[in-house]
């Protein structure tokens, strides 16, 4: 199989490549070249957002083009309409946040998506409704393909690459030792996506010129909060002591949910829509998801192999609680 990946060298888009190339695929990546490529792929170079900048692209034929693309969706538009003729199948990576919020508990991909569209050329406002050009991109990437255009609506996303920061926070938090705030309820359901089975599935789909969307994330339930944070303690072998919290007097201290405590939500409508998704189209598409242990260990060996430091994505603020407010809140803690 021939596998172009637009971008192809962090995160989502890294393990993609890795994957197709693990496969024996003839890989290439198609970036500007800030960041280097994995090791087996063919790189060709050209900047998206420029005039002529998808020259590098004018000739070749692949059978399935990666795009995960996150800015102005005429980027998608331009990449995809130069494509469509010579490639099979199309798989754009999108996110469930394409969903009108707040979205009704058990609905599936057919659930109402915000308005975006295919057009949208705003290249440098880095601070754009990230569901809004994610819904450009879907309808860039629909137009030019039809029905070959593939749609993951993913999850949250952990494992090895992350740059978004939230596992890995939470691993270098839990290195640190000590007692650590663990917001409750421990039993709270999380559903999450390894990295690595979303980029396993979606050239599986697409290698089948599977089209339409999906939502690409674990069953409800595939782990809790318990299980993801003991999980951390394990994999960093610190003498770390979750110190369990009710949501209560963490959100009357100020604290941001998912922002800085990466991952939690309480209950309550914003944990319906990012834990309680309907997944039984993915599930019947093949979908696999590896247990959270194995993504938790992974992602630390991975940031200790970088010196534990997780690279940043320019267009995210940092996640994290402020050591002053955790240290209060844990007087309180049981």
């Amino acid at each position: 199989m021939r596998l172009l990946v637009l971008g192809g060298t962090e995160f989502v888009g890294r393990a993609v490549v890795e994957e197709g190339v693990a496969r024996g695929w003839k890989v290439s990546v198609f970036n500007r070249g800030t960041h280097e490529a994995p090791e087996g792929a063919a790189v060709l170079r050209g900047d998206r957002t420029a005039p002529d900048g998808l020259a590098e692209l004018r000739n070749g034929e692949w059978d399935v083009v990666v795009d995960t693309w996150s800015w102005a969706p005429a980027a998608v538009r331009d990449a995809a309409e130069l494509l469509s003729g010579r490639a099979g199948s199309y798989a754009y990576i999108s996110s469930r946040s394409v969903y009108e919020y707040p979205v009704a508990v058990g609905a599936d991909e057919s659930a109402p998506l915000v308005e975006g569209s295919p057009d949208d050329a705003d290249y440098h406002d880095r601070a754009s409704d990230y569901a809004r050009v994610k819904a450009g991109g879907e309808l860039a990437a629909v137009r030019a393909f039809g029905d070959r255009a593939l749609l993951a609506r993913a999850g949250l996303i952990l494992g090895p690459y992350e740059n978004i920061g939230r596992l890995p926070w939470w691993l270098n938090r839990i290195a640190q030792g000590g007692p650590v705030l663990a917001p409750g309820p421990a039993e709270l359901k999380l559903q999450l996506i390894d990295v690595r089975d979303l980029a396993a599935w979606t050239l599986d789909a697409a290698a089948r010129q599977v089209g339409g969307a999906f939502n690409v994330t674990s069953p409800v339930g595939h782990t809790t909060m318990r299980e993801l944070l003991e999980a951390c303690v394990r994999a960093t072998g610190s003498d770390a002591r979750l110190r369990w919290a009710d949501p209560d007097p963490i959100l009357a201290a100020g604290v941001q949910p998912w922002q800085d405590l990466p991952v939690w939500v309480p209950p309550g409508d914003l944990y319906e829509f990012l834990h309680r998704t309907n997944v039984d189209k993915v599930i019947g598409e093949g979908l696999r998801c590896r247990p959270v242990e194995e993504t938790v260990a992974d992602t630390w060996a991975w940031l200790r192999s970088i010196g534990g430091e997780a690279p940043q994505r320019p267009d995210r603020p940092a996640v994290g609680l402020d050591p002053e407010v955790e240290r209060s809140l844990l007087s309180g803690a049981a």
